[in-house]
């Protein structure tokens, strides 16, 4: 998602979304006031290069190859940056991929075990599009191939892409109070067809305090996911945190919706959408758009440890079929998960107010800037 200025249409759904929540009892407020300070420990990430070509301002998709990385940009309007980008080791570009057909909103990446690339393009901040797509560019390929896909309730705004046990693309929506949905192909996809999408269930992510420029709004919503290349473990990124699940038996759904995250927190990033595993699977690799940052501000590849695992199995290579909703086990350290609240009428004031006026200042933050 693109973020102009202080205060973007995207920024005021979300803070939408999340003062919703408090006032319909989702969220205490407690949570939703506590600290930007970054999680106790948290250290920010290692550079390992920077991306110097101008048309990579808006990154929001990554994935790591045997000898660099893909890269693509959100929705941009320049033709120029509507491509897919292999870059080297150094984050220099060597070639592009453009796309038959311009895409609506390409935001995150995933690749499969033989080196298939495909490209969400998912992202609907309107939550007004009818189909979104997968683009899958095979090995050697010129040009990657459009599959859309319908939701069976209605349009989704998502930023993160995995690729299940049998290479079936998985969507993640983006949330916005730390609960996002999981959505799959009923059906294989066809490029001269609309598949429908089937609901697999829904993932509540960890509550953190870990600093970002976009305070609890960015601790909430899932800007990005990557699988790691042993097929073992998948991680889900915010702004904020990185969440890693084992997947000990190939089920990524089933990992995603009863399993408890391993939480690397990503402290700082400018804007930071794209999430992938290093090639040995021992790093966790982020990059952020450059867009609306300081003049000279360039997009930096960073390097933080990949947690360790407990998965030992195999990962399953037969095909999948599409399975039922899953029933949520809220992750560790979820709030609001049971017990009766008992806040006092006048905390609950006090935190409107604050809710409200907070709101206001962002609102006229963002028209004077106009």
């Amino acid at each position: 998602m693109r973020v102009r200025g202080r205060l973007t249409w995207g920024r005021r759904a979300r803070a939408g979304a999340v003062l919703t929540a408090v006032l319909a009892g989702v969220l205490p407020p407690a949570v939703v006031l506590a600290p930007g300070a970054a999680t106790a420990g948290a250290a920010a990430g290692t550079p390992v290069c920077q991306v110097r070509d101008d048309r990579l301002r808006e990154i929001s998709g990554m994935v790591a190859t045997d000898d660099g990385y893909v890269v693509i940009n959100d929705g941009a309007d320049d033709e120029a940056r509507r491509r897919i980008f292999y870059l080297n080791q150094r984050c220099a570009v060597t070639r592009t991929v453009s796309f038959p057909s311009r895409p609506r909103d390409t935001e995150d990446l995933a690749i499969g075990r033989d080196g298939t690339v495909w490209v969400a393009d998912i992202g609907d901040n309107d939550r007004s599009r009818p189909t979104v797509g997968v683009w899958r560019l095979a090995p050697g390929a010129k040009q990657p191939v459009l599959h859309r896909m319908s939701y069976p309730d209605r349009p989704h705004d998502a930023e993160a892409l995995l690729l299940d046990g049998s290479g079936r693309p998985l969507i993640v929506t983006k949330g916005g109070s730390g609960t996002v949905f999981l959505y799959a192909p009923a059906t294989a996809l066809r490029p001269d067809a609309t598949t429908p999408l089937t609901a697999l269930g829904q993932v509540t992510v960890p509550s953190t305090t870990t600093s970002n420029p976009f305070s609890f709004l960015g601790r909430g919503v899932i800007t990005g996911a990557a699988s790691a290349p042993e097929g073992r473990r998948v991680v889900l990124r915010s702004y904020a945190d990185a969440f890693e699940y084992d997947v000990p038996d190939g089920d990524v759904v089933r990992a995603l919706t009863t399993g408890t995250p391993r939480i690397t927190p990503l402290p700082d990033e400018p804007q930071g959408e794209s999430i992938t595993y290093s090639r040995d699977g021992r790093s966790l690799l982020t990059v952020s758009e450059s867009a609306g940052q300081p003049a000279g501000t360039r997009s930096t590849i960073l390097r933080y440890p990949a947690t360790a695992s407990a998965a030992t199995a195999a990962p399953s290579t037969e095909s999948v079929d599409p399975v039922a909703p899953t029933a949520v086990r809220p992750a560790a350290g979820e709030v609001g998960g049971g017990g009766g609240r008992t806040w006092p009428l006048a905390l609950g004031a006090g935190t409107l107010l604050i809710l409200l006026g907070l709101a206001a200042a962002l609102w006229w933050r963002h028209t004077a800037r106009q």
